[in-house]
């Protein structure tokens, strides 16, 4: 599952409900938005909740809201008056500070519950049990990370979601968005410190395919076309778009559609399943060069019954004058290399088609 997030430190524009919109088109259901509110702004804030509510109903969207205890009576809200929230459109509340774990159970009964993924204990779960919490209402949410420097590092991401998996959770975190960006430091907001300043798709994908992670939410205000793209292509098509730059060979157009990596996974490169079966036109010797990571090759006719063969290289390896060096992955693209996994699926694009 796929989301995103909404601020209301404004009123909600006509582009942000399009922008909502158009990403439910392409396969996000969830919308993330905070109660964390100055002082002054309680009242626009609950008004700006009711209207991004009603936009989640329209939509058949999840509304989750971040929440303090404080927050919520600022907002003119109560724990004791939950189905105020759901009657606007408020699906779940992610539980911060000053909050208990008795107030959490009893507001499991009514409400989805999404819990502080990275701080949650044991002690916390048994608490929980004790005050008869509904589980099936539970989520555990990583935060994301405004701060460079202060994202997750893979190995706790992995440690952690390894328990809260057995524990029986699904897990959410969060991508960086790549246009529109949150203030004040506009320095993205991942979990993952790594992804910080990648492609967000690419991110959103490693971290359900790599980390456990159940649903990924965009972080930031928004994501640019071109990533739309990216994620309503691989939600249509069950398929890594990758775009690639033409170099000059005469074999570029041969190289581009969809390929499978071969379930035996080679080490060095990714190998197209099927592209030396179809119908291969006689591949002459072209442009030999040391083959660096991204590189597109096609095996030439020196290499006998080989030829025909499609690779994405995955290291830096030597020329060989039986292999031509076809096209580039585009540096959007290059960390999706990485993700390629045995039976992969993947289509090659030319630049721009994204």
């Amino acid at each position: 599952m796929y989301g995103l997030s909404v601020f209301l430190g404004e009123e909600l524009s006509n582009e942000t409900k399009m922008y909502i919109q158009k990403m439910k088109k392409i396969g996000f259901n969830g919308i993330f938005s905070s109660l964390h509110i100055p002082e002054e702004d309680a009242t626009l804030y609950l008004d700006r909740l009711k209207a991004l509510g009603k936009i989640a109903r329209e939509e058949k969207m999840k509304l989750m809201v971040d929440i303090s205890g404080e927050a919520l009576e600022r907002a003119g809200l109560s724990f004791s008056r939950l189905k105020e929230m759901t009657d606007i459109g408020v699906t779940g509340l992610r539980m911060d500070y000053e909050i208990s774990n008795e107030q959490i159970a009893n507001a499991s009964h009514t409400i989805d519950i999404g819990l502080n993924a990275s701080t949650v204990t044991e002690i916390d779960i048994q608490e929980l049990k004790k005050y008869d919490a509904d589980f099936s209402r539970f989520e555990v949410w990583h935060n994301y990370y405004p701060r460079p420097e202060t994202g997750l590092s893979d190995r706790f991401l992995k440690e952690k979601n390894t328990w809260l998996k057995k524990v029986g959770f699904q897990v959410y975190a969060f991508v960086s968005g790549n246009e529109v960006l949150r203030g004040p430091l506009f320095e993205k907001l991942p979990t993952l410190e790594r992804h910080r300043y990648i492609n967000p798709f690419t991110a959103a994908v490693e971290l359900m395919n790599h980390f456990m992670v159940d649903a990924v939410y965009i972080g930031d205000p928004t994501i640019n076309l071109r990533t739309m793209n990216q994620f309503e292509f691989f939600n249509t098509e069950k398929s890594f778009p990758i775009e690639v730059e033409d170099i000059g060979s005469k074999y570029y157009n041969h190289i581009l559609g969809e390929h499978v990596n071969r379930q035996d996974d080679a080490r060095d490169v990714i190998r197209s399943a099927n592209a030396r079966f179809l119908k291969v036109p006689q591949i002459e010797p072209e442009i030999l060069e040391d083959r660096e990571k991204g590189d597109i090759t096609i095996d030439n006719e020196k290499y006998g019954r080989y030829m025909g063969e499609i690779q994405i290289i995955r290291k830096k390896l030597p020329k060989n004058e039986k292999i031509n060096t076809v096209a580039k992955v585009t540096a959007e693209d290059a960390a999706m290399i990485d993700l390629i996994k045995a039976g992969t699926k993947f289509t090659l694009l030319k630049r721009g088609t994204l």
